[in-house]
């Protein structure tokens, strides 16, 4: 792959849940080591954006790309493409009946086919890393919201994955739990992770994002730097919205 290959690209993406048009003409690139941020309203199409990239959301026409190579609609290729990138859901989404380091060991032995001790081994590293090693033997009901997605966090990072999807990745959260999350996903950026993170965390955007994305309506209507747009956003839509966001 060359340094200029996208991890992820999205050209000329469209869909539609019957008539309506949820995802207006996406083109979007994400290069190694980026932390592509994406902000709007709600119901703009930001996490069906999200999820359309790992093929949980079918599209209507246009093509993604991981590393250069196009998603395909099914198979093993799909299964190969889509263990490379890294999601991390709004509601965990752990396996309530097993342990947090279970959860954490599955898919890197099931996917991968790694030895059993080395995923637990590496598991156990990766909990300590976001700050629930203490918890791996507990079931996920056990720990609070920021804990499991923390856990949620190492159990993506399990598969080595190229690239990281956030899908909201605090909302379902307490206050004093974000910043728990948040912390992990800056310390990710730093260490150089490409990530995509969609967020109503308008500082953690400001401070990490390499580029702020907005979306309104299912197109995306302006980009730039994380300065650029808070400071001097270009269009009407993302100026109402930022003044909609002070007021609160």
């Amino acid at each position: 792959m060359s340094a200029q290959t996208p991890v992820i690209e999205m050209r000329h993406v469209e869909k539609y849940y019957g008539d309506l048009h949820v995802l207006k003409d996406i083109n979007l690139s994400v290069t190694k080591g980026e932390v592509v941020v994406i902000i709007g309203p709600s119901g703009s199409g930001k996490s069906t954006l999200c999820r359309t990239i790992n093929r949980l959301e079918t599209i209507g026409s246009g093509e993604i790309l991981i590393d250069g190579e196009k998603i395909p609609e099914e198979g093993k290729k799909l299964a190969q493409l889509r263990s490379q990138i890294g999601m991390v859901f709004q509601s965990f989404n752990l396996f309530p009946h097993r342990t947090i380091l279970d959860n954490v060991t599955l898919a890197p032995v099931d996917v991968l086919k790694r030895n059993k001790k080395e995923a637990q081994q590496e598991a156990l590293e990766l909990l300590k890393r976001v700050g629930v090693g203490d918890q791996a033997n507990k079931v996920p009901a056990q720990l609070s919201g920021g804990q499991q997605q923390r856990a949620a966090i190492a159990r993506a990072l399990a598969m080595h994955p190229k690239a990281m999807l956030f899908d909201e990745p605090t909302s379902a959260l307490d206050p004093e739990m974000i910043g728990e999350v948040l912390n992990v996903m800056t310390e990710l950026a730093a260490e150089g992770m490409t990530m995509l993170v969609v967020t109503h965390e308008m500082n953690f955007a400001r401070r990490v994002a390499s580029r702020v994305i907005f979306m309104e309506d299912g197109a995306i209507l302006e980009e730039g730097a994380p300065e650029e747009f808070f400071e001097h956003p270009k269009t009407q839509r993302a100026q109402a919205f930022l003044q909609s966001i002070r007021e609160h």
